[in-house]
């Protein structure tokens, strides 16, 4: 169990609350559900801001095929341990 608890929009201010309710959105239409690291991201909304934008340039991104791109992630995130 994570030892940070995420961060609810409605508590937020109006745009940090429109802010975590798009990147909530987003996440749940990539991954399938929010996931801890972005729940916890979203607390500060700069830090919430610098990391769609790093998803956004990762996923935009024509250097390497998809395929690619998709095992790299993969491989990377088992060396870590990241469940996701």
């Amino acid at each position: 169990m994570a030892r940070i608890v995420g961060a609810e929009p409605s508590k937020a201010g109006f745009f940090s609350g429109l802010l975590i309710r798009l990147a909530y959105w987003a996440t749940k239409k990539k991954v399938g559900k929010v996931v801890m690291p972005v729940r916890v991201a979203a607390h500060h909304p700069k830090i919430l801001w610098g990391y769609g934008q790093m998803e956004q340039s990762l996923g935009g991104s024509k250097l390497l095929d998809t395929s690619l791109k998709d095992l790299v992630q993969l491989r990377a995130a088992t060396l870590i341990g990241c469940p996701f």
